[in-house]
Order: C-alpha cells, then sequence, then structure tokens
C-alpha cells in the first residue's frame, strides 16, 4: 500500500470514529461508553483505533487540541491587534464539530472534558491575555493594564468557565449567533471582567 493510500485510509478511519463517538454520546453519554463499541460501530478494528489513539479520551482529546491549534495558530496570524479575529477562528473550530461538544458539554457528556476545555482555555488566558507592552492580549485590552496580572488563576480560571458555559449555551441553542457574533459577545464580557479585575489592589 502506498503512504498516500495509507494516509487515505487513516484518515478515514478517524473520520468514522469520530462519527461513531458522538453518535454514541447522544444516546448513552460518555462515560459508559468503551473503545469495543466506539468500533463496533465506526466498524473499524480495534488495532486501526490504537494505531491513532490510546482510549477514548485522548480521541476526544485530540478533537479538542485541533480546536486549540486552530487558536493558536490565529494568534501567530493575527497577532495581539486583532483579538476578535483570534476567537472567530476559535468559534468556527467548535462549530465544525458542534454535535460532538453538544453532546460532550451537555448532561450526557463528561465533566473530565469539561474541566478539561477550562483548564486549556484558562491556561491560554493566562499566558497570552496578560502581556504588557505593544501588543493587545487576545481577550481584552484591559487585561494588559492589571494591577498584578494574574498573579493567581482566579480571573484566568472565571473567564475560562464564562468561555465554557457560553460555548455550551450557544451549542444548545442551535447558533443563534454565528462565531463572529458570539466572539464579539464573549469578547466584551471578558473585557468587564478584566477591567473591574484592573481596579484591585
Amino acid at each position: 500500500m502506498t503512504q498516500k493510500a495509507d494516509n487515505l485510509r487513516v484518515k478515514r478511519t478517524k473520520i468514522l470514529l469520530r462519527e461513531a463517538l458522538i453518535a454514541l454520546v447522544e444516546e448513552r453519554g460518555f462515560n459508559t461508553l468503551t473503545v469495543g463499541e466506539l468500533t463496533e460501530r465506526a466498524m473499524v478494528s480495534r488495532a486501526a483505533f490504537y494505531r491513532s489513539y490510546q482510549d477514548k479520551y485522548d480521541l476526544v482529546e485530540q478533537i479538542f487540541e485541533e480546536a486549540m491549534n486552530t487558536l493558536f495558530h490565529a494568534i501567530g496570524e493575527f497577532g495581539r491587534e486583532h483579538p476578535a479575529d483570534v476567537w472567530i477562528r476559535f468559534f468556527e473550530q467548535i462549530a465544525q464539530y458542534d454535535r460532538l461538544y453538544r453532546a460532550l458539554l451537555g448532561k450526557k457528556g463528561s465533566p473530565w472534558f469539561v474541566q478539561k476545555m477550562r483548564a486549556r482555555l484558562a491556561e491560554l488566558i493566562k499566558e497570552h491575555g496578560s502581556v504588557e507592552g505593544a501588543h493587545r492580549p487576545i481577550m481584552s485590552e484591559h487585561a494588559a493594564h492589571l494591577a498584578h496580572p494574574f498573579s493567581d488563576t482566579f480571573v484566568p480560571d472565571l473567564v475560562a468557565a464564562m468561555l465554557v458555559e457560553a460555548i455550551t449555551w450557544w451549542l444548545e441553542q442551535e447558533q443563534p449567533y454565528t462565531p463572529k457574533e458570539l466572539a464579539t459577545k464573549t469578547a466584551l464580557l471578558a473585557s468587564a471582567v478584566f477591567r473591574e479585575a484592573s481596579t484591585w489592589p
């Protein structure tokens, strides 16, 4: 088998497994499903699954990492001069896998994934949201003027939790806003949090 054909086979397997994951999470929840059920629903072998993923958590994590990579790529592409564009890209990536995120963040979803998502977003905000100097932070210009920029995790954790809740609401309501509109609204809310935090001693 040529490398091109092998790559296509791997890509097809990943697509089938992701579709199976979404269907099973919607039907019976994430916590109880098994790798065997995933491979049976996707009609792929266990060996094919383990060539790409360690377990069901790794499968979900890799999908989420694609969204985070999109976010980091947008930071590199747009810099901090256009924070709205950065988050538009992120929400567009979430929208691409809307059924999966709706399932994982909903009642049948996974507390593990919710915590993972919050932690990664808080880490991003802590790292990039408090940068001072010529560049604007990716969430809000007010983050650059904090008296003690993110000396603890309270503000990043709070904003990350807000983002996850915003995404959950957005998906459960069948995306009443476009990714651009949601990015603008969440940025304004985050700005209000940063603005208040900037007044703290």
